[in-house]
């Protein structure tokens, strides 16, 4: 116990409250019911006085937002966080106040229990507080994204969504920055689009069916869309000792089947490991339930007449040893972004295939297809996110143009582990740039957008993302995945002329505004959709 006298005896009871500082703490004292309690004086919610709070018997209000605490034991009557409140003992004809902390471990887990209301109320300053309050004690905050993912996982009705690849991309700025704001952003923004993902929504139970783990099998069941059967499957894989590193080809294999969910899947199958690598055990099952989950509910986009070219194409790919481009090709016979730039879907698979059956290598038409992916990005056509008035086949924004980079950004990573999958990652990244080939204005210069300064555009991408001020999280999650993506191909080595081309489009993507709501264009459709109706 650590008793520090605080106030004479015969001033609180005079007002029946008091404030007093004790080092560097505000102590509000209260005599209610014959009994002398003590609180922290800043309200829990904005930090507001509670000494000019109202006391009703053990209730003290907040005067100033309604929350209710009772001074017994800090509960939380109405709002949200607990009140933290003091022993006290009278003695001497003065009141003692013990502020001796609780042991570190037994606040961690305090602050980590109390974070789970605010989460399923998606309560974004609290979970602040709360992540905030594991930082100050020294505890892992990380062991709260993990928190996170076990409560999110199974109530996410199609599975995977963008919450978990996002909380990959701020855990790597995480373990990039030393600022406490930049980190506690990063933590924050994880676990806050979890919340939001899965706010108000039912657990959906995992079959905990267990098979014998079969990878033709689990693909068999992905294929028929059979979620029972591929969860099954996956808890056998699990129970035989089987970890991510061991089912990832297998996975990389269901998501590349199709042109699948905006590419969607690929991504998730690359953040899925590494929110493993980060975060451990705990998290595997969870994010491989949630993930098998989204394979199976995935939207197969190669079905649709667009797209419908796609199998055969793949069908016609030539064998190869899928090794590096051979250095002693001439320029004029390596692939060009140009060579698929404005071509059509069908255009620009056969273009693909042309250069494969060339002799092309794997890595060669890579960068040629991130390079034609990345002037479409450039060049987007921004009309089309004013128009009032057009299809719902035009309903394109920059975020269809931005899957193009996060797409790419996974097909490499991917495609090195598994040089078996090249001619899926390839043709589906021309079938990327053909999608939105038809959505973008020549008239946009480079040299309007081109980066001079890389450092200097690095820290501006970064100050944008911390904050980012976009409502939906949808929006925030791309800036991050798009700029991440982008830098990692960079790094990972770009042709000079490719590289240019892909910052200037970050940067004109970073600093063009986003259209959130299209209250007009909805309208319009709804008319004409309904009007067609029988």
């Amino acid at each position: 116990m650590a008793w520090t006298p605080a106030i004479a005896l015969d001033r609180i009871s005079r007002d029946r409250k008091a404030v007093v500082k004790l080092g560097a703490r505000q102590i509000a004292l209260f005599e209610a019911n014959g009994a002398i309690y003590a609180c922290n004086n800043r309200c829990p919610h904005e930090g507001y006085p509670l000494r000019e709070g109202t006391l009703d018997g053990c209730v003290l209000t907040c005067n100033w937002h309604n929350w209710k605490f009772d001074l017994r034991d800090g509960t939380n009557l109405l709002g949200g966080d607990r009140l933290r409140t003091y022993p006290t003992r009278i003695a001497e004809g003065r009141v003692w106040v013990d502020l001796s902390d609780p042991p570190a471990a037994e606040r961690a887990a305090a602050a980590l229990a109390n974070l789970r209301d605010p989460f399923d109320d998606h309560a974004y300053d609290r979970m602040a507080r709360e992540l905030a309050r594991l930082i100050k004690i020294g505890s892992d905050p990380l062991r709260a994204v993990a928190a996170a993912i076990l409560w999110s996982h199974d109530r996410l009705e199609f599975g995977t969504t963008h919450a978990y690849p996002a909380a990959a991309g701020w855990l790597a700025l995480y373990a990039r920055r030393n600022e406490p704001e930049a980190r506690l952003i990063s933590l924050v923004e994880a676990v806050g689009h979890m919340a939001w993902d899965v706010l108000r929504e039912p657990v959906r139970l995992f079959t905990s069916e267990e098979r014998p783990f079969d990878p033709a099998a689990f693909l068999g069941a992905v294929e028929a869309e059979d979620e029972v059967a591929a969860v099954a499957l996956l808890r056998g894989a699990l129970a035989q000792g089987l970890r991510f590193a061991d089912l990832e080809r297998v996975l990389t294999a269901a998501a590349l089947r199709h042109y699948a969910d905006f590419g969607h899947s690929l991504i998730y199958v690359v953040h899925t490991g590494h929110l493993i690598e980060r975060l451990g055990p705990e998290v595997e099952a969870p994010l491989l339930l949630a993930l098998t989950r989204s394979l199976v509910y995935a939207y197969r986009e190669d079905r649709i007449p667009e797209f419908r070219r796609y199998a055969a194409v793949l069908a016609d790919w030539p064998p190869g040893d899928w090794g590096e481009a051979d250095e002693g090709d001439s320029e004029a016979a390596r692939p060009k972004p140009a060579d698929f730039f404005g071509r059509s879907i069908n255009e620009a698979m056969r273009t693909a295939l042309e250069h494969a059956a060339a002799g092309a290598a794997p890595e060669a038409l890579f960068r040629a297809l991130i390079g034609a992916n990345a002037l479409n990005l450039l060049r987007y056509d921004t009309r089309y996110q004013e128009r009032t008035d057009g299809p719902v086949a035009d309903n394109v924004g920059w975020l269809s143009f931005t899957h193009g980079i996060t797409f790419a950004n996974a097909v490499r990573e991917q495609c090195r582990k598994y040089p078996e999958f090249w001619p899926q990652g390839l043709l589906q990244m021309a079938c990327f740039a053909g999608r939105n080939a038809g959505y973008t204005d020549p008239e946009v210069a480079l040299e309007a957008w081109r980066v001079e300064d890389l450092a200097a555009f690095d820290a501006a991408c970064l100050d944008r993302i911390f904050d980012h001020g976009e409502r939906d999280y949808i929006f925030s999650a791309h800036l991050l995945k798009t700029y991440l993506a982008a830098r990692e191909e960079v790094e990972a080595g770009l042709p000079p002329e490719i590289e240019t081309v892909l910052m200037a489009a970050v940067n004109r993507y970073f600093r063009s505004p986003l259209k959130h709501k299209h209250t007009r264009r909805t309208a319009h459709q709804a008319l004409r959709f309904v009007a067609l109706e029988d």
